[in-house]
């Protein structure tokens, strides 16, 4: 009897202890855009690999059609923060008055973003597509700066058209509802090895974004003033995260998660250099600040002061 009644009290402890162990992990809602790019899938690989677990995290994760989605997820207060929000929105929505915040470069550089084509179609270059439909995902996000950037620098008069995420995107290229179309890797790399569509430009083809920070990692005032704790922690389970998604195991699960072979998913890390998805530092802030005026984001450069409330990210620990 002494001995059932043992098991049963150690029974119940465990229970007990797991139920704590529930209970302590703080939730985060996350809206992330553009499902299954190497850089916007740090959080759903981390969670995966038991990394915001160990920072006692619960993400909630939902998947928009790009960042103009994700930053009005962050403003009306439906998430707690935003993952690869366009740096030019960003700036736009906080001169206007968006209780936004950075919380920290998501990605820097444009190498991943490119436009396409179909195989048999005229188009060769940008200079080619006068009075032809350009994609963008959303406004506010990077592929909207970029292709602002390319109308602009190359003096085009495309028809800039917001077109939603890449497999939408390309649905509406192959069936000749748009011109040309936006991907970033995985997507795209089986059409272009079976040669169904062209890339005709690259996102380092706009001089404004080449070598800057591009996407962000973005929240309001107020979930950064009420939960700091929360916040510093999810930070150092990301970049612990990005640390191990350049291992074989985080690799791995990337390539489980979206149930595709690891070559596959090698490829598409090649297209983003460790150091890119460093969230510590806004590259190129003060080109930045000053194409978004050119780009007509912003009406006037921010000052120092704004942009000292602007961009908060927290300091490694």
């Amino acid at each position: 009897m002494k001995k059932v009644g043992l098991c049963s009290l150690v029974a119940v402890i465990g229970i007990l202890t797991s139920v704590a162990g529930a209970a302590a992990q703080d939730k985060l809602r996350l809206a992330v855009g553009q499902r299954g790019n190497w850089d916007t899938s740090i959080s759903e690989v981390g969670q995966k690999g038991g990394i915001f677990k160990k920072h006692g995290l619960e993400l909630e994760i939902v998947y928009t059609q790009g960042a103009g989605e994700t930053q009005q997820a962050v403003i009306s207060s439906s998430v707690d923060i935003g993952v690869a929000g366009g740096i030019m929105g960003a700036l736009g929505a906080y001169s206007k008055g968006a209780p936004i915040r950075i919380l920290g470069a998501e990605t820097t550089g444009a190498g991943d973003l490119y436009w396409y084509v179909k195989t048999d179609s005229p188009i060769k270059s940008l200079k080619d597509t006068a009075g032809k439909t350009l994609a963008y995902s959303t406004n506010g996000s990077s592929t909207h700066g970029i292709v602002t950037a390319f109308m602009k620098q190359y003096g085009l008069t495309a028809k800039p058209t917001s077109t939603g995420g890449p497999p939408g995107t390309l649905t509406q290229v192959m069936s000749g509802q748009i011109d040309v179309g936006w991907a970033a890797p995985p997507f795209g790399l089986d059409q272009l090895d079976k040669n169904q569509i062209r890339i005709v430009a690259t996102g380092n083809d706009a001089a404004a974004f080449k070598g800057q920070t591009v996407r962000l990692l973005i929240t309001t005032a107020d979930v950064l003033k009420s939960r700091k704790d929360v916040i510093d922690r999810y930070m150092k389970a990301y970049r612990e995260t990005i640390d191990w998604m350049y291992t074989d195991a985080g690799l791995k699960v990337y390539a489980e998660w979206l149930n595709i072979p690891e070559a596959k998913a090698r490829r598409t890390r090649e297209f983003f250099a460790k150091d890119s998805l460093n969230p510590d530092q806004i590259v190129g802030l003060d080109t930045i600040i000053k194409d978004a005026v050119e780009l007509k984001f912003t009406a006037n450069q921010l000052t120092p002061d704004q942009l000292k409330e602007l961009i908060q990210i927290p300091p490694r620990k």
